[in-house]
């Protein structure tokens, strides 16, 4: 044979090859290694890190050695992450079970200083990744990497201690805070509590009283 006829026969052995092994593929898919699903995330913080984000502050001996309890918010030098955030919050029906601007209705409120969990910013990325106990879905499935680290700065944007000048998050409990945020529908803002105002005592709207009705 002729060096051509080599080179020839020697493309054809491997075509012959290659969709053999394609067809071995598709005939018993289940025999060839499956997709390495442990090196497929990607996100903005390193797994091996996030592993090591504490959901309690109880760490023997008092000592958080090889843990990372105060991980921060990749996005928190962002000024627009938390805007982004409060429009993630709506457009995955967050408020639904949390209320707009996350008043708190048939899930918990996220517009005051109490958690359930904790409230550091890698715990409240786990707490929407991973899910939580009382119904809370985990969302790391469904949700990129970064729009649920917007929707953490957002949380965090509206989650404040309430004070005399602040205000006191509307929800169910209580159904009467003497001051109220901003409603969803008025204004267009990731810091609903910077718009707050007094709530009348017997619940009329504000510039009215029992006598005008």
């Amino acid at each position: 044979m002729t060096r051509l006829s080599w080179i020839i026969a020697a493309i054809a052995a491997i075509i012959v090859i290659v969709i053999a092994v394609a067809l071995a593929g598709i005939l018993q898919p289940g025999r060839g290694p499956g997709p390495n699903y442990a090196t497929g995330y990607s996100g903005m913080i390193a797994a091996e890190k996030l592993l090591r984000v504490p959901v309690t502050g109880i760490y023997p001996g008092g000592s958080t050695r090889g843990l990372s309890p105060d991980l921060q918010n990749p996005l928190k030098d962002d000024p627009d992450a938390a805007a982004r955030g409060e429009k993630d919050f709506d457009s995955f029906n967050c408020s639904g079970c949390h209320a707009p601007r996350g008043g708190g209705a048939m899930g918990p409120s996220l517009s005051d200083d109490k958690w359930i969990y904790r409230d550091s910013a890698a715990n409240i990325y786990l707490h929407i990744a991973q899910g939580r106990g009382a119904g809370m879905p985990a969302f790391g499935a469904m949700l990129p990497d970064r729009t649920i680290w917007e929707l953490v700065s957002y949380i965090q944007s509206i989650s404040e201690k309430p004070g005399a000048t602040f205000g006191t998050t509307t929800s169910l409990h209580p159904q009467s805070p003497n001051i109220e945020q901003i409603p969803a529908g008025k204004m267009d803002t990731a810091t609903p509590w910077q718009f707050t105002e007094p709530m009348p005592p017997n619940g009329e709207q504000s510039g009215t009283s029992n006598t005008d009705r």
